[in-house]
């Protein structure tokens, strides 16, 4: 079954984390964040919206179609007064022209059907000299072996498909630039970074998180007692170690309004 992004029970399935220190170094590797206005496109419970807000940004819209999870996000960065949230879908926003110096896409892009849409909808939003950054799994990224540190690898040794599920809906890399170039985007360039998700403490604490599915819209593909399966291999591989630091492989494209 597919994850329902407007349910209230999954509300707070993108949020209760912060973005590691992997991620900002990157991000800070592209561009410089500060005074910048960012358009967080797709942003769940807000944490890369406060992430942004933390390298610098001056001011940080979060935009997402579910307004169960904005709830969410508002909650999680009431404290944060340059952040604001608005509904809208990623190929209308709704959001004014040459509003944004920085649009930032995380595990977006694979839930769309129209790339070229999406992305005409970001040139619009970009101003002059604006930087496109998009982050998401490629097939590769998805199918790189199982480890100590690529839990996620874990999930297609026991369920093969949930791989045949990846590969739908996973965007290749080919599609993406040609999706970029037709919108008008330069100096396009592709990176690729191993993310610390999450470290945790003991294996409860990742058992809890497997069988939450939080931030993990594939593990909706299944049932309980699979998932249950799942939880109990994973823990079977890591018996005996006292932290867990999962890490994914993500592609980041990027592209200059100019």
């Amino acid at each position: 079954m597919k994850m329902d992004f407007h349910a209230n029970e999954n509300a707070e399935s993108y949020t209760g984390r912060e973005a590691d220190d992997t991620w900002a170094r990157t991000m800070l590797s592209v561009v410089d964040p500060r005074g910048k206005r960012v358009v967080d496109i797709g942003c769940g419970g807000g944490i890369y919206s406060k992430a942004w807000a933390k390298l610098g940004a001056a001011s940080v819209t979060g935009v997402d179609f579910s307004s169960a999870m904005l709830k969410t996000a508002q909650k999680q960065c009431a404290d944060e007064p340059r952040i604001s949230f608005v509904q809208g879908d990623a190929l209308q926003t709704g959001l004014p022209d040459a509003c944004a110096d920085i649009i930032f896409a995380r595990a977006l892009i694979h839930h769309l059907e129209d790339l070229n849409g999406f992305f005409a909808e970001g040139k619009r939003l970009l101003a002059p000299g604006g930087i496109c950054i998009i982050q998401d799994r490629t097939i590769d990224d998805c199918a790189v072996p199982a480890s100590k540190t690529h839990l996620r690898g874990y999930f297609f040794e026991q369920f093969p498909r949930l791989l045949a599920v990846e590969a739908k809906r996973r965007p290749e890399d080919r599609m993406v630039q040609a999706a970029m170039q037709q919108a008008g985007l330069a100096d396009i360039r592709l990176l690729s970074l191993w993310e610390v998700r999450r470290v945790y403490g003991n294996l409860a604490e990742l058992a809890d998180d497997l069988r939450s599915r939080k931030g993990r819209s594939l593990l909706h593909e299944l049932a309980d007692e699979e998932l249950e399966q799942l939880v109990d291999t994973i823990c079977q591989k890591f018996s005996g170690q006292e932290t867990i630091s999962e890490q994914d492989r993500w592609s980041i494209w990027i592209g200059r309004h100019v």
